[in-house]
């Protein structure tokens, strides 16, 4: 039931981050085009794992994404908040199709499969 939770609660997360993207007017255009760059924290797995497990956490935690959030709103920078809430829905799709946070021992041990 525990992992079932996290999977819904990234959905909502996900359609929760759409509808507030969809309020500051940035282009759906830059939605798409780079909702997938978190994803590019895997480079890190090329150095060996802890590192890759690293890299890829510190991108796949709400924290980072969250305080650009709050910084965007306070200089009202549009585009950074757009970037920002994309990479919050990155976060959410990615919880919501069983992706976690990565443990350093293999790319695919996740906080999900120890819940």
């Amino acid at each position: 039931m525990s992992k079932q939770l996290l999977h819904i609660e990234g959905l909502v997360v996900f359609i929760t981050s759409l509808y507030f993207y969809d309020q500051v007017g940035v282009s759906w255009w830059v939605f798409f085009l780079f909702l997938l760059v978190p994803d590019l924290s895997m480079l890190g797995y090329i150095v060996n794992n802890k590192i890759g497990s690293k890299i890829y956490n510190i991108f796949h935690t709400y924290i980072l994404p969250l305080l650009f959030i709050i910084l965007s709103m306070i200089l009202e920078q549009n585009l950074m908040l757009a970037l920002s809430i994309t990479w919050v829905a990155h976060i959410g799709m990615d919880r919501t199709i069983g992706y976690g946070l990565k443990y350093p021992s293999n790319f695919k041990d996740t906080h999900l499969q120890k819940v």
